[in-house]
């Protein structure tokens, strides 16, 4: 994938929506010091070629009750008659799975999963995640403690 060219007027505005989302356009433009309309208008661009895919609440899993979090291997069985990326995609669509990520190494998938209880894990691992076809073996691990967690982007090295 080819990265699109970005001036350092698009930089700086990303780099202020990834601290704050909230702030207006027109703080934004304060900050970086640049008109209104050009901000409006390169937020606009940023959001239609999907360098900004979206605008959410960062939420504490914790303090909602969702104490559990997993990290799961999973080995693909290429006897189930799907490929690797249609398994992926049905594994994507169960509400406990934050993440999945096709890797390499031992393992094919890497799932990121949160839940409330260890109780709640193990039904979603025999119960969920190993009754789809395709999921051959899987490797749980629990997170004990999560030191930092973040989709925060470093756009500095751009700059």
């Amino acid at each position: 994938m080819v990265a699109v060219s970005l001036d350092h007027k698009d930089l700086r505005i990303l780099e202020e929506l990834q601290r704050n989302a909230k702030q207006s356009i027109k703080e934004i433009a304060r900050k970086i010091g640049s008109p209104i309309t050009t901000v409006h208008s390169k937020i606009k661009k940023m959001e239609k070629i999907g360098i900004i895919k979206n605008y959410r609440a960062i939420l504490d899993a914790n303090k909602l009750g969702y104490s559990t979090l997993a990290f799961i291997f999973v080995a693909f069985s290429r006897e189930a008659g799907i490929s690797q990326r249609v398994l992926a995609k049905r594994i994507s669509e169960l509400s406990e799975v934050q993440e999945v990520h096709i890797i390499t190494g031992d393992w094919d998938i890497l799932l990121k999963v949160r839940v409330r209880n260890v109780e709640e894990l193990a039904e979603f691992v025999v119960d969920k995640l190993r009754s789809i076809p395709g999921v051959e073996t899987t490797l749980t691990c629990v997170a004990l403690e999560t030191e930092t967690e973040t989709t925060y982007i470093e756009l500095r090295r751009l700059l």
